[in-house]
């Protein structure tokens, strides 16, 4: 009688244990399970492009192969006649760290200006994570992406002296535009972050952003 009770027992032990361990069997085989965080120690690299938009007549540089998707949806979408790569960027950051750059260049033309170009001071800042999904591409989260440039205005002119054959000199102040957004995409993807106007000649800047495991 009692080595009945005791195989009674040892079986009930078992099938809790089964009860308890096929629901957590079947949800690691389910592909529709929300994604999981990646590994801490994970580098990703992330390449921000610039892209100029204008209708101004100026001259169109070759684009990088890469930007050819994103250029065709912009010319679907927005009625822009030239498209020109302003700057490009590769910064690697740790998952879930916070990525913080800033800059000094000068891709912006500054009409009737002597000079080619006047400087622009810009900054990226964005916290990274990537999620890996079963049976998809891996996911990376920018969290509070923010770009932002300050660019040169021609406001007027101003003459080097008193003198009528003195030089005379465009007067530049400098107009703070940006985004802030949450993005989410495909490791790998190169998406569009958002557009900014960035003068009175019309002009808009095109910030596109992809991200992947760094090598």
């Amino acid at each position: 009688m009692i080595s009945i009770m005791k195989v009674r027992v040892v079986l009930l032990v078992l099938f809790c244990a089964v009860a308890v361990l096929l629901p957590a069997a079947t949800q690691a085989q389910n592909p529709g399970q929300p994604a999981r965080p990646a590994a801490e120690d994970t580098n990703l690299e992330i390449q921000l492009y610039l892209i100029l938009a204008s209708n101004r007549e100026i001259e169109e540089g070759k684009l990088p192969a890469v930007l050819d998707p994103v250029v065709k949806q912009l010319r679907e979408s927005l009625p822009f006649k030239h498209y020109n790569l302003a700057a490009t960027f590769l910064n690697r950051v740790r998952n879930n760290g916070k990525l913080e750059v800033t800059w000094m260049g000068g891709p912006f033309e500054s009409k009737g200006s002597p000079a080619t170009s006047n400087p622009s001071f810009s900054e990226l800042t964005a916290f990274v994570k990537l999620f890996s999904e079963d049976g998809n591409r891996d996911v990376v989260r920018l969290n509070e992406f923010r770009f932002g440039t300050r660019v040169p205005i021609i406001t007027g002119q101003t003459a080097s002296s008193v003198s009528t054959n003195a030089a005379v000199f465009p007067m530049v102040t400098y107009q703070p535009v940006g985004l802030h957004t949450d993005l989410s995409m495909r490791e790998g993807s190169l998406v569009i972050a958002g557009t900014l106007n960035v003068g009175p000649s019309g002009d808009s800047l095109v910030v596109a952003v992809s991200a992947r495991r760094a090598n």
